[in-house]
């Protein structure tokens, strides 16, 4: 399990976790879906939750609209992303428990400390599994 990830859309997420903090800012990641997943595009949506300084939620007709837009340019959705403004690097308890597409790649920007970290995991047999981030 490996995730491809240029540079570019590295900097392209830290942007719109920074831009969104507090709140936490949620997208979709589009490309090739397989071994490796490559990401060649990366899609915003609106933070829909109730709660959108501790979780992340993407309306279900927003959600229909950017994955048709994904399906129209012929790619793949290839996973999805959000950011912890203040929280770990780590996916939290509410992250696993909504967690819905199992085989792709969730990435999550830090901002914790200051800093600005990302990692992926693939939600797999109800768990997340760490996977490496390559550009």
């Amino acid at each position: 399990m490996t995730l491809e990830l240029p540079n570019a859309h590295r900097m392209a997420l830290v942007e719109h976790a920074r831009e969104g903090a507090p709140e936490e800012v949620v997208g979709v990641l589009a490309g090739s879906h397989g071994e490796p997943s490559a990401v060649e595009r990366t899609d915003r949506a609106r933070n829909a939750a109730e709660t959108p300084h501790t979780r992340y939620e993407i309306a279900p007709k927003a959600e229909l609209v950017v994955l048709e837009r994904i399906e129209a340019a012929g790619l793949d959705v290839v996973g999805f992303y959000h950011s912890h403004p203040r929280g770990p690097l780590e996916p939290s308890a509410t992250d696993a428990r909504l967690a819905a597409w199992p085989g792709y790649s969730y990435v999550i920007v830090s901002l914790a400390d200051g800093g600005a970290n990302l990692g992926s995991w693939r939600w797999r047999g109800g768990r997340f599994e760490r996977e490496p981030i390559r550009e």
